[in-house]
């Protein structure tokens, strides 16, 4: 395939045409989703990754710091801040291994249970609401095709 100028118009075949014009609707809907859902989330006084650390450890439990960076596709350095703040307001705690002090568990606090018991299902609706616009079964097929890109693209770079 040649391409001889830049501009409009120009195409690079139907196949690369056909996945680049996913790649800009997906980058579009993306960032509109996400627009969307970052403000709802700062209307509780929360950033975007604190909510994620909330999330996390109120449907998953009391996680090592190693998982919930995985969990979260995160670094380390930027959890750290992100749990230091949480730990300042009191929503998170920072629990030492019994058996090897530098494991580090991170748990949340009563009142981050609380925090995260209240505003989640009001975030849940958010999202539900911003979704509405596919069919239920729409939703479901665009989740399962999204699940077997990000897998298959995950699966040739790591293999």
């Amino acid at each position: 395939m040649t391409t001889t100028t830049i501009g409009r118009g120009v195409r690079y075949g139907e196949q690369a045409d056909r996945a680049l014009d996913l790649w800009v609707k997906l980058s579009r809907a993306h960032a509109s989703f996400s627009r969307r859902s970052e403000a709802h989330i700062r209307s509780f006084g929360l950033t975007p990754p604190q909510f994620s650390v909330l999330e996390c450890l109120g449907h998953k439990g009391c996680l090592s710091f190693g998982e919930l960076c995985k969990k979260l596709m995160v670094s380390g350095g930027n959890m750290t801040v992100v749990v230091d703040n949480l730990v300042k307001e009191g929503l998170v705690e920072r629990i030492r291994s019994g058996t090897d002090r530098r494991r580090i568990h991170v748990a949340l606090t009563a009142a981050g249970k609380r925090l995260i018991g209240r505003i989640f299902p009001r975030h849940a609706e958010a999202i539900a609401a911003a979704a509405e616009v596919l069919s239920p079964t729409e939703q479901e097929w665009l989740a399962a095709l999204l699940k077997k890109l990000g897998r298959s693209i995950q699966d040739s770079a790591s293999g």
